[in-house]
């Protein structure tokens, strides 16, 4: 007979592991779950009626969020034949149902001009920030607006339908509910992507040109904050294929109310039903972690009331004079203030109400651990068309560590408007890309040796249940164990091993960065160290197979050029 110890629901577990504040409910969920056996795999799915589908195209698009969609469309009118496939509902994934400001530069009726505007951006993010990125979500925004305005976009607190209208009127194919496990390499260069259904038992490998990753970002599964289909699936596969990554030590310092920590959806005070709108210019200095720190030195919860300016507590994360204001004033910003003319506005009635989300009342952090700032962490970029260091893949939105606002997050709405802007750029390089090279034969022992990757969690006798790992388990050695007995925890066992390196990647990466930063803080390197830090982290796979980790300084690209912006 079974333990009744050992009885919790998934739900059960994830509210303890990740809507608890702080490393002690990590801890106690690590001494919980320490007593939890080996379980027998009684596989309801026979490996061996997996069938493979085999498809070509010039431009694969993984992900189905803002990135994707402008990505997609962008290739196609570039002339190439587009694939998109998503872990999800195109629109329905991810961040998306949560982005509801969408920032739009006018110089008009800024307060900046551009140059201005990138400065400021430059100053809140103490020089980490990559100006071509910054300058280019600014240039590149309004347009954007303009096509989702006439897509339905601003119209619909839904994004489904306004997603799907340019890819039905372009007939760009799309694939849902396929998880990609592997990115794949030939010869040097990218040669596509394998996955396999979340409905049947197939798996698919998809031969393309040129990969767009718009995966997303990621965290540890914690509630209280949207992010809990986001598990760094894009830039583990990179990673794994020899991409460079970067940004891991930055973090997110989202928060989620203190009673029913839990209840993301009333946490964010409908948010999910609002329609998005457009946000003006105002520079911040936001979501590091100030009030984490605050709730760490006098226990928490802490009262979004609380003065940012520390004037009672010693030490924290510096704040430049400039952007330093109190929790009431930052929350004094609604979406749609300061907005462009009248004719690119959407309807009122969407607008967010002043004060915002998820900021009322009792407060505790950790709503978004496991995630860095906005657009600060993924992979590398080459230039500033949304490159890699791997021929024929390009990344875009929060699956590009293009540091657009460095390691703080500058500007309500850019996150959104910055993969619309890097997705419609990545989506045209890829395309010409693609009209320049053959594409890539995927080898028969590639192919059997994904396959057998693929399943492996369907096959193991006993191991861990990726249910119960998500938190606890975060060391490697035990990727080797996890069991799957269905397709839906087969696709729970690839993410939790995506979501175990990626921890690996933000212990070593915080550990390396020996100083405290914007949203980086450590206890024991308070101060900030220009002399040594002004640099990006980058990790990389060494040829020993052993994770690596470099120095990249701020303001120049991977190759030593200076960055233009």
């Amino acid at each position: 007979m079974e333990d009744s110890r050992f009885k919790i629901s998934r739900r059960q577990f994830l509210t303890i592991a990740g809507a608890t504040a702080g490393i002690a409910a990590m801890g106690y969920a690590f001494r919980w779950f320490s007593r939890e056996p080996f379980i027998e795999n009684e596989s309801d799915i026979d490996e061996d009626k997996f069938t493979e589908e085999f498809v070509t195209t010039d431009v694969l698009v993984i992900g189905g969020g803002m990135a994707g969609l402008f990505a997609a469309v962008k290739a196609h009118d570039a002339g190439a034949k587009v694939l998109i496939v998503s872990k999800g509902r195109l629109g329905c994934s991810g961040q998306t149902p949560f982005a509801k400001g969408f920032f739009v530069f006018d110089e008009k009726t800024s307060p900046y001009t551009l140059d201005e505007y990138v400065d400021a951006v430059t100053r809140s993010a103490l020089g980490s920030n990559n100006r071509a990125y910054t300058r280019q979500v600014a240039m590149y925004s309004k347009d954007r607006a303009e096509e989702l305005k006439k897509w339905g976009f601003f119209d619909s607190s839904l994004c489904h339908k306004p997603f799907l209208r340019p890819i039905k009127e372009r007939g760009i194919e799309v694939k849902e509910r396929v998880m990609v496990t592997h990115l794949i390499k030939e010869n040097g260069v990218i040669a596509g992507a394998a996955g396999f259904s979340l409905d049947e038992e197939k798996i698919y490998f998809f031969n393309a040109k040129s990969v767009i990753l718009c995966t997303g970002a990621g965290g540890f599964k914690p509630y209280g904050f949207p992010i809990r289909d986001l598990t760094h699936d894009g830039s583990v596969m990179a990673y794994e294929i020899g991409a460079r990554i970067t940004g891991k030590e930055w973090n997110d310092g989202h928060t989620t109310q203190a009673q029913n920590p839990a209840d993301c959806y009333s946490s964010w005070h409908g948010i999910f039903e609002n329609k998005p709108s457009i946000t003006g210019v105002e520079v911040h200095h936001d979501l590091g972690v100030e009030l984490n720190y605050i709730a760490y030195v006098k226990g928490g919860p802490v009262s979004m009331g609380e003065q940012l300016s520390q004037s009672d507590i010693s030490g924290g994360p510096y704040v430049p004079e400039e952007f330093r204001r109190t929790a009431p004033e930052r929350r004094e910003v609604s979406m749609g203030e300061s907005g462009p003319p009248s004719d690119m506005r959407p309807p009122q009635d969407g607008e967010l109400g002043r004060g915002g989300p998820g900021m009322m009342g009792e407060i505790v952090g950790g709503a978004s651990a496991g995630l860095a700032i906005h657009k600060s962490e993924g992979l590398v970029p080459i230039n500033d068309r949304c490159a890699t260091d791997i021929p024929g893949l390009y990344a875009a939105g929060d699956a590009l560590g293009s540091h657009q606002s460095g390691g703080i997050y500058t500007q309500i709405g850019s996150s959104l408007a910055g993969s619309a802007v890097q997705g419609a750029i990545a989506g045209e390089e890829a395309a010409n890309y693609a009209k320049q090279v053959e594409v890539q034969n995927i080898s028969d022992s590639t192919m059997s040796s994904i396959r057998k990757e693929i399943l492996a969690p369907l096959s193991r006798d006993s191991g861990y249940s990726a249910a119960l790992t998500y938190v606890e388990e975060l060391r490697d050695h035990h990727v080797p164990m996890l069991v799957a007995r269905d397709l839906h925890e087969l696709r729970l066992a690839h993410e939790t091993k995506n979501m175990i390196i990626n921890a690996e990647m933000k212990l070593r990466a915080s550990l390396f960065r020996e100083e405290s930063r914007l949203s980086h803080f450590r206890l024991d390197f308070p101060d900030m160290d220009d002399e040594n830090w002004r640099v990006w982290v980058n990790i990389y796979k060494g040829s020993d197979g052993e994770m690596k980790l470099e120095k990249q300084p701020f303001g120049y690209w991977p190759n030593g050029e200076p960055i233009e912006g």
